[in-house]
């Protein structure tokens, strides 16, 4: 039974075991709805505007690329950072500090436009900043709602940001083409409002004796960079590095006395395969949303504006039927919820493949399916995931979980990237297929949806049973 209010059990863990906080729904998720949007947008509003980027500071597509580049890494171990902070420092503190450091890197970018290189610092911040939403949302939903409730907010949770990622280029086409990128820069802003009244409702939490492994977070900083510079420019020196980093991180995490991460986390055999399972799929989606839009132009010749317009419909039913997500997850299970999220998902591949050529608004109809599937896997996942965790493990470990997912989006897309530009596929397979430029982009989701039940399996090895 679904309730109007969510009473959070006693804090544990990292907090005083008296304290107590209850939170009215109604009144609550309107607000982390919001900075969400506005969290996940910076994500993908800058995509379509890097060829006017480019063209500004004269420079090649590598380069341009770390404007999205810069600011999903430091997005990415911020999330880390932000859920291992969580366990010592209040959530209050936290969400006001990232979300002031977000709104002063917007301003600076906007301020700074004239240099590139202070740009990417901007990005860079603004992901720092923004990396706080996601990651300390998370942590109040599962330290402060009930499990009961959970699904059913993370399933608005996981739609706003499926909205949030697949409008990201229709606005940012727009103010692109309309104003100027740098624009882009302020959006942002709207989160200061939101201040308040997280000020107001979260507690004031008597933090948790401790200290923050630094060592730790600049090596895995570090590696992981260096892997996705790798990933982005695959000159073998990257990946060598980033590879010696990731391992002497693993080996530092296992003498520190206070680890960045608790290497008790790696034994957990369900979070590590719901992690992976998040990894596989994650990576496949991203995959998707990267080539449909190549798609798009190279057999089609949509332009940018066309493209954003052929993805908005997919877009907003995920807001929709995320919510319906989170809901079945709690009264169905979340591995009903993830077992109909893969067979939209595989649905919509073969449908894709089959019409790859026809008219584009078949595959915006195909796309429905992909983003409603997305968000039903995308909530029951994190649902696992979280069930696994105990109190104080909660933080860092749905850090990892968003970290993971970071990263799956550039492994994905470098992986496309490389397939696409070898042409590994570019040869006729279905029947239906008869347009020579389509056939690559045919085949691919073909490859996908062998790829999604891969993902699939592993779910299913540790979360049959629910």
């Amino acid at each position: 039974m679904q309730s109007n209010s969510a009473s959070a059990a006693p804090l544990e863990g990292a907090f005083s075991e008296t304290q107590t906080v209850s939170f009215d729904l109604k009144k609550t998720v309107p607000w982390i709805l919001f900075v969400i949007f506005f969290g996940v947008l910076n994500e993908t509003v800058f995509n379509v505007s890097t060829p006017k980027i480019a063209e500004q500071y004269a420079l090649q597509p590598s380069g341009v690329s770390w404007v999205v580049t810069s600011f999903i890494l430091t997005f990415g171990i911020g999330s880390v950072i932000y859920g291992k902070l969580s366990d010592m420092i209040s959530l209050k503190k936290l969400i006001t500090i990232g979300m002031l450091i977000y709104n002063v890197a917007s301003l600076l970018g906007f301020a700074l436009q004239a240099s590139y290189p202070l740009v990417i610092a901007a990005r860079a911040l603004q992901g720092a900043g923004a990396a706080a939403i996601p990651a300390l949302i998370m942590v109040i939903i599962v330290r402060y709602f009930r499990v009961e409730d959970r699904g059913k907010v993370f399933g608005m949770l996981n739609s706003t940001a499926a909205f949030s990622v697949g409008v990201g280029p229709v606005i940012g086409g727009f103010i692109s083409s309309r104003l100027h990128w740098s624009l882009l820069f302020l959006l942002p802003l709207f989160t200061l409002i939101a201040i308040a009244f997280f000020r107001r409702v979260l507690p004031d939490e008597a933090p948790k004796p401790g200290k923050v492994d630094i060592p730790g977070a600049v090596l895995l900083a570090l590696g992981l960079g260096l892997l996705i510079l790798y990933l982005t420019d695959t000159r073998p020196y990257y990946l060598i590095v980033s590879l010696a980093l990731l391992l002497w991180f693993g080996l530092h995490i296992r003498r520190a006395e206070e680890p960045f991460i608790d290497p008790s986390l790696f034994a957990k055999r369900k979070f590590i395969r719901g992690v992976l399972a998040g990894f596989i799929l994650f990576c496949t989606v991203m995959g998707i949303m990267f080539v449909i839009p190549l798609m798009l132009n190279g057999v089609h010749g949509l332009s940018t504006g066309a493209i954003g317009w052929i993805l908005f419909p997919g877009a907003i039913s995920a807001v929709v039927f995320g919510t319906v997500g989170g809901t079945l997850a709690d009264r169905r299970g979340n591995p009903f919820v993830v077992y109909v999220g893969l067979g939209l998902l595989t649905a919509s591949l073969v449908l894709m493949s089959a019409l790859a050529g026809q008219t584009p608004w078949l595959t915006s109809g195909a796309l429905l399916l992909t983003y409603v599937g997305f968000s039903f896997i995308q909530t029951a996942l994190a649902n696992s995931v979280s069930q696994t965790l105990a109190p104080e493990e909660t933080g860092v470990g749905m850090g990892l979980f968003n970290l993971v997912g970071f990263l799956s989006g550039a492994v994905g897309t470098a992986l496309v990237g490389k397939v696409l530009d070898k042409r590994l596929l570019d040869f006729s397979l279905l029947p239906t297929v008869t347009l020579p430029s389509a056939f690559l982009y045919s085949n691919l989701p073909l490859v996908f949806a062998v790829v999604i039940l891969l993902g699939g399996a592993v779910y299913t090895s540790a979360y049959r049973r629910g």
